[in-house]
């Protein structure tokens, strides 16, 4: 692993309550060093002028119009409700 790529498996897994055997942590080990490696090969790019971007194409949403419509009347919302005090629904108290 290059002395740049030089990271406590060990203490990164302590760090994230993990407990790893030898064997588990040079697998994790030999797969950051991979992943790190692929890191620096795209440093090498000339990347000035180049947007960031979270997708590779534009993604948009498909949303239908928002246009108003008539709601509920009080007396429908409320009819299915298992208990109702003073117009209203009541629920379990959650917070002790």
């Amino acid at each position: 692993m290059p002395e740049a790529h030089k990271i406590d498996i060990k203490h990164v897994a302590k760090l994230a309550r993990l407990t790893l055997t030898d064997e588990e942590a040079k697998h994790y080990a030999e797969q950051l060093d991979g992943i790190l490696t692929y890191i620096d090969t795209l440093t090498r790019y000339d990347l000035d002028g180049v947007e960031p971007t979270a997708h590779a194409i534009p993604v948009y949403d498909v949303l239908r119009a928002d246009e108003p419509r008539p709601g509920l009347t009080q007396e429908l919302a409320l009819a299915n409700a298992p208990k109702r005090v003073a117009d209203q629904i009541q629920i379990p108290q959650v917070i002790e």
